[in-house]
């Protein structure tokens, strides 16, 4: 199969190495990766803002980019969400574009839903010694309902020990502009998840969202905790070389 790789914005500017980690495991789990030219936003920022005359520009822009791919794997639930159940509805009043978008939502996979899902692996050969926890973000547990594939994955890390921590699945206090707009809630929120991370004894946080880890992390950093927040592609792609 070839695998066009959606690279989203805010791993290209943050932590390019999750995308260069993410092209890695592609490639050990048998697939034919490329990146195609031209890809740009996926148009959340401004569908969320409430701009959607820019956000529909930005929406035909990646259609076209990815039109003809056989599959596009992106590290973040995030952006797939935006482009399988928003940009139908961004071109609700226009039956062609919709009709499109349908056809490419089927097409865009959040990175484990792909790994396990489609290409029906769970050993990637890798290798991490850690105590770690892994934190289901809003997009990808509860918007895509993603929630055994990245435990699947991680169970067959070597030498890492996978816990639980209590409320896994309750949001960090991002949520994109909810954090600007809210900050005392947001604070208040992501300390209850260090909370818990921290009563699991764990080294490791582990995540498919890179604005959870940027959170979660940024506050473990202001604290001076040592929990290191890593995504859950850096962890798949680690020591299996």
């Amino acid at each position: 199969m070839k695998v066009a790789l959606f690279v989203p914005c805010i791993v290209q500017d943050f932590q390019p190495q999750v995308a260069q980690a993410t092209a890695r495991i592609l490639a050990r789990a048998g697939v034919s990766v490329h990146y195609p030219k031209g890809q740009t936003c996926c148009g959340q920022l401004q569908y969320k803002s409430g701009n959607w005359k820019s956000a529909r520009a930005v929406a035909r822009h990646f259609m076209e980019v990815f039109q003809d791919c056989e599959a596009v794997v992106a590290p973040s639930g995030s952006c797939v969400n935006m482009v399988r159940k928003y940009y139908p509805e961004l071109f609700r009043d226009e039956a062609l574009w919709m009709d499109r978008a349908l056809e490419l939502g089927k097409r865009v996979f959040e990175l484990t839903e792909f790994l396990v899902g489609v290409a029906k692996v769970e050993d990637l050969g890798a290798r991490w010694r850690a105590r770690a926890v892994y934190h289901d973000s809003c997009q990808v547990y509860r918007a895509l309902g993603i929630h055994k594939e990245p435990r699947a994955l991680l169970s067959r890390v070597k030498d890492l020990e996978l816990v639980e921590m209590e409320q896994a699945d309750v949001c960090c206090g991002f949520g994109g502009s909810f954090s600007l707009q809210f900050p005392a809630v947001s604070e208040a929120m992501v300390a209850d998840k260090v909370a818990h991370i921290l009563a699991t004894g764990a080294e490791l946080l582990i995540s498919a969202e890179i604005s959870c880890l940027m959170n979660i992390g940024g506050y473990l950093l202001k604290q001076g905790h040592r929990v290191q927040a890593v995504h859950i592609a850096e962890v798949l792609a680690h020591g299996g070389e």
